[in-house]
């Protein structure tokens, strides 16, 4: 997710570090600086009030499919308001600050009742919504009740109803990761992070994540990969030593072949790799196309 954060000149230093921690362009307020960057960003983080950020984007919205998210974050680092975008980034990157002592504010009804949107779900398993009209009407019924989730496995024709959302699989990439006893979820974030950038590929293109079932209680781990909206899939034994990896590793000490690239290997469409076994501090990952 591409990120700015745009601030009053005197709030500047809790800009930069919301852009910091963020790992985002910071740019000073003006008249003018939504018009500049609006497009060009998938979410806009304003340190200033909702009044400014919100008279100074309203006359460039055109739908939520096609705005960024904004979120608006008080001058005092106590809240983060997503106010536009809340299912399509804004919600997702005010819990992000959460680990700055800022409280995201949440407003849209399927997360306040603790239910997963379609927006949500699409996100979360690197979905592409076909029919996007469909939303609110299966949003609505997701607050009424559950909504059940079919999977339709190939070749199929399916003709659905304007109450039923579908969803195409469009994950590109599938990380496979291996970490220390221990590793904490910013380091699983960094390193995700360092590998998609030397792989040159966008963090957003990762939506698989793969490891052994020997880490399956590796809270880090777990924490990290959510905070990536990313699914994590845990394989057996026998799954990874099917693979042949391309570098040799030291998991033949736990009986496998090894962690990373066997697991990115073993959810590949193509069997390749992009990124071979690279180690980040105490995390390992392999990427496969």
């Amino acid at each position: 997710m591409k990120i700015v954060v745009v601030t009053l000149p005197r709030f500047r230093e809790a800009g930069m570090r919301i852009a910091a921690f963020l790992e985002a362009e910071l740019l000073p307020y003006s008249a003018e600086v939504f018009i500049n960057l609006y497009g060009k960003y998938d979410a806009i983080v304003c340190v200033m009030s909702a009044g400014i950020a919100v008279r100074g984007c309203a006359p460039l919205l055109t739908d939520k499919w096609h705005d960024p998210a904004v979120i608006v974050v008080t001058p005092d680092l106590r809240y983060a308001v997503p106010v536009l975008g809340g299912h399509h980034g804004g919600n997702e990157v005010a819990k992000r600050l959460s680990d700055l002592g800022i409280e995201p504010v949440i407003s849209t009804a399927t997360e306040v009742m603790g239910r997963p949107s379609v927006e949500e779900t699409a996100r979360s398993g690197g979905f592409t919504i076909v029919n996007r009209s469909s939303t609110r009407e299966v949003n609505g019924a997701i607050l009424d009740g559950d909504v059940p989730i079919v999977r339709v496995q190939p070749p199929k024709i399916v003709v659905a109803d304007s109450g039923v959302s579908v969803l195409v699989t469009d994950s590109r990439y599938v990380i496979g990761i291996g970490c220390r006893l221990g590793t904490t979820a910013d380091e699983i974030r960094s390193a995700v992070s360092s590998a998609c950038k030397d792989a040159g590929i966008s963090e957003d293109s990762v939506t698989l994540y793969a490891t052994t079932i020997k880490k399956f209680h590796e809270k880090g781990l777990h924490d990290g990969v959510a905070s990536l909206s990313g699914n994590l899939i845990f394989l057996d034994d026998e799954t990874i030593n099917k693979q042949i990896p391309a570098t040799p590793s030291r998991a033949e000490m736990l009986g496998l072949r090894g962690v990373a690239e066997p697991c990115a290997l073993a959810l590949s469409k193509t069997g390749t790799l992009i990124l071979k076994k690279t180690v980040y501090g105490r995390v390992t990952v392999a990427i496969g196309k």
